[in-house]
């Protein structure tokens, strides 16, 4: 197979960026606190969000599809960081678009098709994986 990127998959790709705002809260309440912790560190190895392209086909159509879905997606950046004991008390839309901001990419490139895609469900207390294509 060749390195030039070639073949594409049906998902747009978001990635939910920490702003200054997560960085201060993770700095206030964090127990143990990381000497040095910097907003780049805290963007480090980010997880990134595959939507169905034909809904999330602009930017701005990306960012809505994300903001409808905000409080599932903000409970999930807490969580990557400290259990619920230690999040804020009440969360809103506002503070989601606040603490972070929604990067959009339009094209996802495959560039190992021949190896199938696999699904993992992180609920699953069983081997969830699934077989993609």
């Amino acid at each position: 197979m060749s390195d030039y990127p070639r073949f594409t998959i049906n998902r747009a790709l978001v990635t939910i960026v920490p702003e200054q705002p997560f960085l201060d809260w993770i700095q206030a309440v964090d127990p143990e606190p990381v000497p040095n912790l910097t907003l780049e560190h805290v963007r480090e190895d980010q997880s990134v969000f595959l939507l169905p392209d034909e809904i999330a086909d602009t930017a701005d159509s990306a960012r809505h599809w994300v903001e409808k879905r905000w409080l599932g997606f903000f409970e999930f950046m807490l969580a990557e960081w400290f259990d619920e004991s230690l999040w804020p008390k009440e969360l809103s839309l506002q503070m989601f678009r606040d603490w972070f901001s929604v990067h959009f990419h339009s094209t996802v490139f495959d560039m190992v098709p021949d190896v199938p895609l696999m699904h993992d469900d992180q609920d699953d207390d069983e081997d969830g994986e699934e077989l993609l294509h």
